[in-house]
């Protein structure tokens, strides 16, 4: 579980580490235990007022293609040593003219055990032409979820951080984690006495 003070560190460093003149904005910085997924905000092409929808899609196809190439070099540098400090994979993307698109990223396996009425619903979404195999079908319904539940999901993870941090306080904690929340401690026990005694 990646925490929230976590993915502020790797974005941070990224917002520091970046030329300048890469991006116009820093869009998203994705985090998880495989990958760092780094997307920003390009210009959009200039185009006449009445170009039509396919001379836009080629104009921003051209300037996403044209960014990739210009600034491989650049971004090859922030990623091997985003690599080495972080300890993952680093993509890469763009936004342009409210189109994104994603140059590379991991595809990362995930190996999991199903029981036969959760194997007829892959079945069924191969079958209806939704999904070529199960591992497609199965990528499908974590897409599916994750639209439609990104509330839940939020919360969830909120939830998860809070475990985190009250684990990090437990008894297996490292003496320095723990000297300044037993300091707190014993002024709030003694407080509470001096209170007490009043």
């Amino acid at each position: 579980m990646i925490t929230t003070e976590q993915r502020e560190k790797v974005r941070g460093w990224f917002a520091g580490r970046l030329p300048d003149d890469l991006f116009e904005e820093l869009v998203e910085v994705a985090v998880d235990r495989e990958e760092i997924t780094v997307i920003g905000r390009i210009p959009a092409p200039r185009l006449a007022g009445d170009a039509g929808p396919a001379e836009r899609e080629a104009a921003v196809e051209g300037r996403v293609g044209e960014f990739r190439e210009r600034t491989r070099e650049d971004r090859m540098a922030v990623a091997r040593e985003a690599e080495h400090r972080f300890g993952r994979k680093v993509s890469w993307g763009v936004e342009c003219a409210g189109r994104r698109a994603l140059f590379t990223h991991v595809a990362a396996p995930v190996m999991t055990r199903l029981r036969q009425p959760e194997r007829q619903v892959l079945d069924t979404l191969i079958a209806g032409g939704v999904a070529r195999s199960r591992s497609d079908a199965l990528a499908w319904c974590v897409r599916l979820v994750q639209r439609h539940t990104d509330d839940w999901l939020g919360e969830l993870r909120a939830s998860l951080e809070h475990v985190e941090r009250v684990r990090a306080q437990g008894p297996d904690a490292r003496p320095e984690d723990t000297h300044d929340e037993e300091s707190h401690d014993e002024d709030t026990r003694s407080r509470g006495t001096r209170g007490g005694e009043g």
